[in-house]
């Protein structure tokens, strides 16, 4: 079923500080983009939409109310950071089952008019035995984890945390919708203040405004709206159980629900070998250990030889498999609802060619990850997208 399924149009912000714009005008901004991109389509063409955000709306009318729409069903759905991928993945098995012909997914976040730094959530009630840490210091963990698995060494390894912030900055640099638009250096990286454990303020991704949103239809249909459609291949999503943060020695080199989500991914795409067969990947970079650990658990590199192929320059622009080649959660920003399907739109324009200074050569099969949570507790998400309808490369 899941091969049913293309996306025929999207829409993106740019993610950053929109001081003044609401979470109103940004999801609308987007929406339009997105059926602009379809000649003579309306709103009221699309049967059903989802609408991911984790604390910017309540409801299917943090949708339906700016864009003065009534009479359609609109979802409301979160799933931590991975917020965009479940509006998408919803979407894509509503259309692929047949419930509707065209339907969209959209995600918005508005972070920087809070009334305090970094991510913000309301947490229902507990008993007061749960973890209470940030999201650096969370994430610093997998630092360590992963030197004790692998033998890598304090300086080597603040060398590939820095090769990663250093490549993500340069590809953001390139694009007019990124957060952060400048290369900044290895001696900025590694002189930036001390967050958590060995993470700097270059280490950490960004906190922005933003919003995203894509228009799907059966891939029978697909050419009826465009010529260049996109094709899902595979998806795959896993959420935890948290036993990391209850379990004694638990493994933080790695991410097993983002494993298992890409597994399925790529069982269901046909894709064999990641490592040669993907020709570019959107990941969710929030942190630069996070990326690390990311290339082995996705398949692109072996274990314990991740941090080889970072400093080998694998995953640069220019290299065999460019990872994040619009900037990442790093550079592009990172409003929670709107990520995931930022990171479909990239490869969106990726397959398309229309990437303009950041496009791949000859791309044809791109992978979006994207997790949400902490490590030893999260969600995680992974889908294989096409310019092709088929397993196979054209």
């Amino acid at each position: 079923m899941i091969h049913d399924v293309a996306i025929v149009a999207m829409g993106c912000t740019p993610f950053r500080d929109h001081w003044t714009s609401s979470a109103d005008d940004l999801v609308v901004e987007a929406v339009n983009e997105a059926v602009a991109g379809v000649a003579g389509l309306t709103l009221s063409d699309i049967d059903a939409f989802w609408v991911g955000t984790q604390g910017s709306g309540m409801s299917g009318q943090t949708l339906s109310k700016p864009l003065r729409m009534s009479g359609k069903p609109v979802t409301r759905v979160e799933n931590y950071c991975a917020t965009g991928s479940e509006a998408f993945r919803n979407a894509a098995y509503a259309v692929a089952s047949g419930a509707y012909d065209m339907v969209m997914a959209a995600g918005v976040e508005k972070l920087k008019d809070a009334n305090v730094s970094g991510l913000t959530a309301v947490w229902p009630p507990a008993d007061g035995s749960d973890v209470d840490w940030t999201a650096p210091a969370g994430f610093s963990l997998l630092a360590p984890a992963y030197q004790s698995a692998h033998g890598v060494d304090d300086q080597t390894l603040r060398q590939v945390l820095t090769a990663i912030a250093v490549k993500n900055h340069a590809n953001g640099a390139l694009n007019e919708r990124a957060q952060f638009r400048k290369p900044v250096s290895a001696e900025t990286v590694e002189k930036a203040p001390r967050i958590a454990g060995p993470l700097g303020v270059m280490d950490c991704s960004g906190v922005s405004d933003g919003a995203a949103t894509a228009i799907l239809v059966r891939a029978e249909d697909a050419h009826k709206y465009t010529d260049k459609p996109i094709f899902l291949r595979g998806m795959g999503f896993v959420s935890g159980s948290g036993e990391g943060l209850a379990t004694d020695g638990y493994d933080f080199s790695t991410f097993p629900e983002v494993v298992e989500a890409a597994r399925v991914a790529y069982e269901q795409a046909g894709v064999t070998d990641p490592a040669t067969q993907i020709d570019l990947a959107e990941v969710h970079d929030c942190f630069t250990p996070t990326e690390l650990v990311l290339m082995e658990d996705l398949g692109f590199s072996e274990r314990g030889k991740g941090w080889r192929d970072v400093l080998d320059g694998r995953y640069e622009l220019s290299g065999a498999l460019p990872v994040n080649p619009d900037g990442g959660l790093k550079s592009f920003g990172h409003p929670i609802g709107a990520t995931g399907l930022r990171m479909m739109f990239e490869a969106w324009l990726q397959l398309r060619g229309e990437a303009g200074k950041r496009q791949v050569p000859d791309a044809e099969l791109a992978l979006t990850q994207n997790l949400g949570g902490q490590p030893g507790s999260c969600v995680a998400f992974v889908a294989v997208l096409g310019n092709a309808l088929g397993g196979e490369k054209r």
